[in-house]
């Protein structure tokens, strides 16, 4: 605001010079024809008025043409030295393309990262789109880290200055994000050969991870605690779909990318990736991607309904403790899907035999999942509208339990 009520007070002050230029130029015009009239020969009288006297009229008209010349001049004036102060203050506004790694946080240094990056690290896990690493600081600080495979040719793509800045402030953007279901992005490496992105080390593993150990019998996952999963999730895209100003999407919402922590408190993370780095969304299809996406592998028609779609695969998982990429559900006859067949037993009222029977238990603990399949199976709708928003699915949960 105090730049733009500068500009403006220079307009002024530049359209009253010119003016007041223009204005005693046609004065002194003016005063010079009259002193040359008065030490003249005296002129013949005539019977006509002073205001019909031609070279009144003349007189008459330069003032005019002149202050008429000299707003003119001015304006003109105004708008171009406008127009170069908001060039010079956009130009000094303008994000620098910093080299190096960027960071988000104070607690990490430029070169202790490096150093770390460049050392062997635990590997943690893979995916079609990079591995997952976890290493030690020299401060002693744990971190994730992410290497994002395929993206030399994002970055051989994003070679122009006008592409980096705009990855580097959507990435700024990311790492503000404060939520304690989200993961904070704490910094991002471009150089080299890859993307690495760096996040808050989150010692439990991921939904899929725990979930794997639920069906190969190593681990025990109660209702409460799932159903606590679930909520969380939920709360997470509730603050990316209607606290964010412009809303943020997370386009690839899944198990692996749902973290838990000690208390099995879950946080999003790569909340908008697959959307800044195009490349990955070759093969971002899977069973927990929306048939609105399906059809043509972009995000053209993706929607925050989108996510919800994929927030009822998770709820469904959660409730049945299968896997969607089960050779069962191909060979189902109600349908090739996790979410065809959790339809096909809500609709026949069967939904307590889609239940994981290692979390049936108290009769009131068995109503609410019940009331959860029914959730899920609304979020699984084929047709983005008929799926609830995020914000209605928080008070849907959170009044299955007291939370």
């Amino acid at each position: 605001m105090g730049r733009k009520r500068y500009i403006v007070k220079v307009m002024i002050l530049l359209l009253l010079m010119f003016s007041f230029h223009h204005f005693s130029d046609a004065k002194c015009q003016e005063r010079t024809s009259n002193h040359f009239a008065s030490s003249g020969p005296p002129l013949p009288t005539t019977s006509s008025t002073p205001t019909s006297s031609p070279r009144f009229k003349n007189g008459v008209r330069r003032i005019i043409f002149s202050v008429l010349l000299g707003v003119v001049t001015g304006l003109m004036g105004s708008l171009l030295f406008a127009c170069l102060i908001r060039s010079f203050v956009r130009y000094l506004n303008k994000t620098p393309i910093l080299k190096g790694p960027v960071i988000f946080s104070p607690i990490i240094d430029p070169k202790t990262l490096h150093h770390a990056l460049r050392n062997e690290n635990q590997l943690l896990g893979s995916s079609p789109h990079g591995k997952y690493y976890r290493t030690v600081l020299d401060n002693g600080l744990t971190i994730a880290v992410k290497r994002l495979e395929g993206s030399e040719n994002t970055a051989a793509t994003a070679a122009r200055k006008s592409e980096k800045r705009q990855t580097q402030q959507q990435l700024e953007r990311l790492a503000r994000l404060r939520h304690r279901n989200l993961m904070s992005l704490r910094a991002y490496v471009g150089e080299g050969e890859g993307v690495w992105l760096v996040y808050d080390y989150v010692g439990t593993g991921s939904l899929e991870d725990v979930m794997k150990k639920v069906r190969e019998n190593e681990l025990r996952l109660g209702w409460e605690i799932r159903l606590g999963i679930a909520v969380g999730v939920i709360k997470g895209l509730q603050y990316l779909h209607f606290e964010c100003d412009p809303q943020i999407l997370h386009y690839n919402l899944k198990p692996s990318n749902v973290m838990l922590d000690a208390e099995y408190e879950p946080r999003l993370a790569d909340c908008g990736l697959h959307k800044l780095f195009s490349n990955l969304h070759v093969a971002a299809t899977s069973a927990y991607t929306s048939p609105e996406c399906f059809q043509d592998c972009s995000f053209n028609r993706y929607s925050d309904k989108s996510d919800i779609f994929s927030f009822g695969m998770i709820l469904a998982v959660l409730l049945t403790g299968r896997d969607p990429a089960d050779p069962f559900f191909g060979e189902a006859a109600s349908g090739g899907s996790l979410g065809q067949w959790l339809r096909h037993l809500q609709l026949a009222g069967e939904a307590r035999e889609a239940l994981d029977k290692s979390i049936i238990g108290e009769e009131g603990e068995e109503d609410e999942m019940l009331m959860a399949v029914r959730i899920a199976v609304v979020c699984l709708s084929e047709q983005p509208v008929d799926r609830p928003s995020s914000d209605e699915l928080v008070h849907m949960l959170t009044q299955l339990h007291s939370f």
